[in-house]
């Protein structure tokens, strides 16, 4: 257990018992306090100023692909999540409150009011783990940017050309945010995702609404009094919330801020503002460095296996050595993973007892890994996570932290009943920015997913239609086609 220590022991505690010490630490401490300040100086306006001015004709080809292919992975995501009970769920509380709207939710016959509509969005495109990662941060940015630009393109004609660009933005500002404040955000125990996204969504939905410089302002600051979402929740229904109630939160924000509702000016890097108060670190260079000129979309990637990323490398490890040996379960004796230390931190439950919760194990996306040869949504049912064969399994499967491997690395050394040893090393995972998932692999996914909600011929339709987005006169199209 942590000691702690008497005031009287630490160091703001012995100034305090000598005063003229501790009035030159407070004089000390705020000329760094004031240094701070004059060098975080409008960082939310010199955002505000870059979204309000931006074009889509200043978007390099390279990003606008990428732009696509998050739009892609996001509408087959929210697609597959579409019947999970996280979804259904959270209709039956919000549905009967909310009647009468026009805003599709994807893959089922109800609507919802525009605001609703996009949570229930966030929330189904995320259920599944299966979703974009921008692997500096963690951050799944399509949750919480897509829903609410789809939801206002139901309410308000935009062009698919219109929703591209704003949908880049928003990612973009999403990523520059958690750049600034990761770790130690996400140490603390924010998920940020949620706690970031609603900056992304706000102003995604602000440039369609044609926001200037000013009210942008207002919709990040408006934003940023609504961080949502904790790292406890991971395992429940609770954790697709946070995607799905940040793109609710950055769309009221934006909405607000178009009518005049006002916010501070420095929302962002005030002393008492959101990344000084949710972040013991703060590198505000990563959200005005380089603005139009570096871009963080063409960081994101998109998830092969419906699970935690940095389980991602345990599973192609155990899945080349099964194939490549046709190891059968009653062949193997025990399984050694070593890895990078946030793998146990993030999936370290060691007895799931539902789907959810068993995609923060590690030790059961081993075993059924190896028993399955796969790592998709069907591999994370409650039935498969209770079987009696894949926890025997489970239980053969040993964790060493190795700091100097990488998030995205693992060595995986099978010992087998006959006294062989297989092993293998993983330095980046499929699907990684160093391998990336082709175009080919994510219409697959796609189709895969829709394929839960939609006929054949109609998923087909709906990929072409979010392939060639910048090309549709009407980006609702989109949601249209993605109705049950």
């Amino acid at each position: 257990m942590r000691k702690v220590k008497p005031e009287g022991s630490s160091r703001r505690g012995f100034l305090r018992s000598t005063p003229g010490l501790y009035a030159a630490s407070l004089l000390e401490a705020s000329a760094a306090d004031a240094q701070s300040a004059e060098a975080a100086h409008d960082v939310t306006r010199t955002l505000a100023r870059y979204l309000a001015s931006s074009k889509p004709g200043d978007l390099p080809e390279n990003v606008r692909r990428e732009g696509t292919r998050t739009l892609v992975n996001y509408v087959g995501c929210a697609l597959g999540g579409s019947k999970e009970d996280a979804v259904s769920n959270a209709l039956a509380a919000l549905a009967p409150l909310y009647p009468g709207g026009k805003t599709t939710i994807f893959g089922r016959r109800e609507k919802m009011d525009m605001l609703h509509g996009a949570m229930i969005n966030g929330i189904s495109s995320h259920v599944l783990d299966f979703d974009d990662t921008h692997l500096k941060t963690v951050i799944h940015p399509g949750g919480p940017v897509a829903p609410a630009l789809l939801a206002l393109a139901e309410h308000q004609k935009l062009t698919g050309e219109q929703l591209l660009h704003a949908l880049i933005l928003g990612c973009e500002v999403e990523c520059r945010i958690g750049n600034a404040v990761y770790p130690a955000h996400y140490d603390i125990g924010w998920h940020i995702t949620g706690s970031v996204g609603a900056f992304g969504a706000a102003a995604a939905a602000g440039k369609i609404l044609g926001l200037d410089e000013t009210k942008m302002l207002w919709a990040l600051g408006v934003a940023a009094s609504q961080p949502v979402g904790l790292r406890e929740m991971f395992g429940s229904m609770t954790k697709s919330f946070h995607p799905g109630r940040a793109a609710q939160n950055g769309l009221t924000a934006a909405l607000l801020a178009a009518k005049g509702f006002t916010s501070s000016e420095q929302s962002i890097e005030a002393k008492r503002g959101w990344a000084n108060v949710l972040s013991s670190t703060q590198k505000y260079g990563e959200i005005t460095g380089q603005l139009g000129e570096r871009f963080e979309t063409l960081l994101n990637t998109y998830k092969p296996f419906a699970c935690g990323i940095v389980t991602h490398p345990t599973i192609d490890g155990c899945i080349e050595l099964r194939n490549e040996h046709k190891l059968k379960p009653e062949q193997i004796r025990s399984v050694e993973l070593t890895v990078h230390p946030l793998v146990p931190e993030l999936t370290g439950k060691q007895a799931p007892t539902v789907g959810l919760e068993g995609k923060f194990s590690i030790y059961y996306i081993a075993a059924v890994a190896l028993i399955t040869g796969a790592a998709g949504p069907t591999q994370f049912t409650d039935q498969l996570v209770r079987d009696p064969g894949v926890n025997a399994l489970r239980e053969k499967v040993h964790i060493t932290v190795d700091k100097a491997l990488k998030e995205d690395q693992v060595r995986v050394s099978i010992q087998l009943a006959d006294g062989r040893v297989v092993t293998r090393f993983i330095e980046h995972a499929v699907g990684s920015v160093e391998k990336p998932m082709p175009d080919a692999a994510l219409d697959a996914k796609f189709l895969d997913l829709a394929s839960v909600a939609l006929p054949a011929g109609r998923a087909k339709r709906l990929l072409e239609l979010s392939r060639t987005v910048a090309t549709l006169p009407d980006a609702a199209a989109i949601s249209r086609a993605a109705a049950a």
